[in-house]
């Protein structure tokens, strides 16, 4: 059996990764370790793979992968339609409690999986806790937005409820991320409204805008929904019932359009000529709305780096995935939360 003891000697930073997490797992995690291990800004990186030894032993060696990716066994696997509560009760041995338990007690720098996110963040969340000044995690995704840029939206899921308090320790976190991870100076942040004064939205809303005002980060007030796309803003926050619900009407749009081009490039000889002049034009455009290219969702706030990918995403936007995760752990974000966690707690 493989040993569970610290992995690195070398202080390369060391990624774990859920062997049963996902819809076509575990193939297609295997598939994400090969491209990640071929990957330049992931030279280096010590890789692991946890999961039912009986299963992931043998894929390993049949990929030749298995002298460069080492396996840490778990007993038991949350399927998608676990509830939290037995997945945190019932299955201990699972690959997602072993992995966050591997974080928590310095074996591995960051753990991502594909899995349930319910049982994820749950888990997480009571393995390694949170923050000192977070009350709860919240489940951020970076977004395509004009001119080349990205914005970074949060919460997308973890909270449906949440009080002004929780907004504000979402906007600091997501200022932290976008500083640290992609090097933005002062990120600009916004709270998603209904419009963009400031009698607009709830009370929560409101109170949250006021106390983001007297904070140490960029805010520049409300913002709409048009907005989220726009090089106006750098980080969105709001409720993870909103997040949810914007998150995925635009992953519905973004298929919906690209089914409804394709159609209509096809739909004759003229229009099928066009497209093939367009063709170049046509790639990039898609490249720039793929969501696996925004693949790897970091779970702010907790102490250690847990990040979730999408259940449906390809080997390519799972190694994106875990390129989120090495970001982290290469900038330090969880020190620079932690500082601007204790200024705004001291100030």
């Amino acid at each position: 059996m493989p040993s569970m003891g610290p992995v690195s000697l070398t202080g390369a930073i060391r990624i774990l990764v859920d062997a049963h997490g996902g819809d076509h797992a575990p193939g297609v995690v295997l598939d994400a370790l090969a491209l990640a291990l071929e990957r330049r800004e992931l030279a280096g990186v010590m890789f692991g793979l946890v999961g039912l030894e009986e299963v992931i032993a043998p894929s390993l060696r049949e990929r030749g992968l298995e002298a460069r990716v080492e396996l840490v066994p778990s007993q038991d696997v949350i399927e998608m339609g676990d509830s939290p509560a037995v997945a945190v009760r019932r299955k201990k041995r699972s690959s997602i409690h072993v992995g966050v338990r591997q974080v928590r007690d310095g074996k591995w720098d960051a753990f991502v999986s594909a899995g349930n996110t319910g049982a994820l963040m749950a888990i997480s969340k009571l393995i390694l806790k949170t923050i000192t000044g977070i009350d709860r995690p919240a489940i951020a995704s970076l977004i395509p937005a004009r001119q080349d840029t990205r914005t970074l939206f949060l919460d997308v899921g973890a909270n449906v409820d949440c009080t002004s308090d929780h907004l504000v320790q979402f906007a600091l976190m997501g200022s932290c991320y976008m500083q640290t991870a992609e090097h933005l100076s002062r990120p600009r942040v916004g709270l998603l409204n209904i419009g963009s004064e400031d009698i607009k939205g709830t009370d929560v809303v409101k109170v949250a805008a006021n106390e983001l005002a007297d904070s140490p980060i960029e805010f520049i007030g409300n913002v709409e929904g048009t907005d989220l796309f726009s090089a106006e803003v750098d980080v969105v926050v709001c409720d993870g019932f909103v997040g949810n619900v914007a998150l995925k009407t635009m992953e519905g749009t973004a298929r919906f359009l690209a089914d409804n081009m394709k159609d209509a490039l096809l739909s004759g000889m003229r229009s099928k000529l066009g497209a093939w002049l367009a063709r170049p034009a046509l790639n990039r455009f898609k490249d720039k709305v793929n969501p696996s290219r925004y693949n790897g969702a970091p779970l702010l706030g907790l102490n250690g780096v847990v990040v979730k990918s999408h259940g449906s995403a390809d080997a390519s936007g799972l190694a994106n995935a875990i390129g989120v995760a090495h970001r982290e752990v290469r900038e330090g974000l969880l020190s620079r939360i932690n500082e601007i966690m204790s200024q705004w707690h001291t100030s």
